[in-house]
């Protein structure tokens, strides 16, 4: 499936599949975290987009975020764990960006920030847990860069966490308050 291409853009510059165009998230109707994670997984394999690219351009597209299609932009110094520094995962680093598009502030001060750095800290400990850490280079230890093995793990932490963001942001946000995050002041 080729997602993007000259071809592949409506006049928004909303990318379209191949056959009938690709809807965007409309009132009333959510994004489906399966489909994000597929969609994510198929930018990398694809070769269109690495980690972090690939989950700011879906979670924006399919969210129906209004963002223009260059937010991308912002995401391109992130993969392979920050400039192929082999920092943080690029993945995790692009569903951050994600939920800061959702959730982040746009004032200075302003409260929202408490809740962003919650929600990030949640997408953190949840890949963590699960991969042991997210460094990068140690995600990728022994492995060949662009390697058939290589290309399947990170494809995998692409959707993986593409599909774990969508549904932090479908649980909340039709919750106004946050509730359930401490402010930034309590770092645990």
């Amino acid at each position: 499936m080729v997602l993007d291409s000259p071809q592949g853009r409506d006049k928004d510059h909303q990318v379209i599949a191949s056959g009938p165009a690709r809807s965007v998230a409309k009132p009333g109707k959510s994004p489906d975290p399966s489909r994000i994670r597929k969609i994510a997984e198929e930018y990398y394999r694809s070769g269109q987009y690495y980690c972090s690219e690939a989950i700011v351009r879906t979670i924006n597209d399919e969210f129906g975020l209004g963002y223009p299609a260059d937010i991308v932009k912002m995401a391109s110094g992130f993969p392979i764990g920050i400039g192929g520094a082999g920092c943080s995962c690029g993945a995790v680093t692009g569903g951050v960006m994600a939920i800061g598009m959702v959730f982040g502030r746009d004032q200075p001060k302003d409260p929202r920030i408490d809740r962003c750095l919650c929600l990030s800290r949640e997408l953190h400990n949840f890949f963590a847990s699960r991969h042991g850490c997210l460094c990068c280079r140690t995600l990728i230890r022994g492995m060949i860069l662009k390697s058939p093995e290589h290309m399947r793990q990170c494809i995998a932490f692409t959707g993986e966490v593409a599909e774990e963001t969508a549904k932090i942001i479908l649980r909340e946000r039709d919750d106004p308050v946050g509730a359930d995050c401490p402010t930034h002041s309590d770092p645990q």
